[in-house]
């Protein structure tokens, strides 16, 4: 039986930075982009061709920054999709590559991000479990000196996000991908965990701000209800809109208020 023509629509370079446009994106601004390709339709040129819609919206003077997390450089004895057999952990722990930013590949986070990683004059940055890449003039302000012992806190690039006027992106993804409100977990009581990961001599375990993103979505929904976001639509995909500063001063609030966290618990997954 023959394969159905897809229905559309039709995606294009140019349609992605019309609709941006249209959406509220400004030529010279930085931009936190959360993306699924997926949701976005038949797009001609794949990831390549979402990218280069992105930059021209933006612009030569703006900056386009997208996490990159690597979280199965993790613990294996936290690993669930799929898990892997006790009697393996251990040698897995020993030969586990180091992160390194040029070459370590992303993951659960989309081709998207995977296509700015690997783009021409892209930086990375440091943190081997939740990096984050960004393309444009400002890029090694932000992405520079992410510290090894703050996945996404006070001296990670959502911070330096926050301080230089960045908004996020929402293009065809939810508000459990939005890393915004991360940072408000590092502002808010909760608990220390334990990180395993590889490092230049070894396993290592690191003591963390535990973060989770239960309950983003109801987050998300009673931030939309109460701060102003931009909606529209780029191709098939919906697309929101908003400053990280007021992602991160609501999430302090709601997260204190509708998700108190316990004291101290041992080691959770990445």
């Amino acid at each position: 039986m023959p394969t159905p023509p897809p229905t559309g629509p039709l995606v294009t370079r140019d349609t992605v930075s019309g609709a941006l446009r249209e959406l509220g994106v400004r030529p010279g601004e930085i931009l936190l982009a959360h993306s699924s390709l997926s949701s976005l339709g038949w797009v001609c040129g794949g990831p390549v061709a979402v990218v280069r819609g992105l930059l021209d919206a933006l612009g030569p003077d703006g900056t386009l920054v997208v996490p990159t997390q690597s979280g199965d450089l993790s613990d294996p004895a936290l690993w669930s999709s799929p898990p892997v057999p006790e009697e393996w952990w251990e040698t897995i722990r020993a030969s586990m590559p180091v992160y390194d930013p040029r070459t370590t590949p992303s993951r659960g986070v989309g081709v998207i991000p995977e296509t700015v990683r690997t783009w021409p004059g892209a930086l990375r940055s440091a943190h081997p479990h939740t990096s984050f890449a960004a393309l444009g003039p400002r890029a090694a302000e932000i992405v520079g000196n992410h510290a090894p012992d703050c996945r996404l806190g006070e001296r990670s690039p959502l911070a330096r996000l926050e301080s230089l006027g960045a908004r996020v992106l929402l293009l065809g993804a939810g508000y459990d991908t939005c890393t915004s409100f991360h940072l408000a977990e590092y502002r808010i009581p909760g608990p220390l965990v334990g990180v395993g990961r590889p490092g230049p001599d070894g396993w290592e375990v690191l003591t963390e701000v535990s973060i989770t993103s239960e309950r983003f979505d109801e987050l998300g929904h009673d931030f939309e209800r109460d701060r102003p976001v931009a909606r529209g639509r780029v191709g098939a995909a919906g697309a929101r809109l908003f400053p990280v500063a007021d992602a991160v001063a609501y999430a302090e609030r709601w997260l204190a208020l509708h998700r108190p966290r316990e004291e101290d618990f041992p080691y959770p997954a990445v």
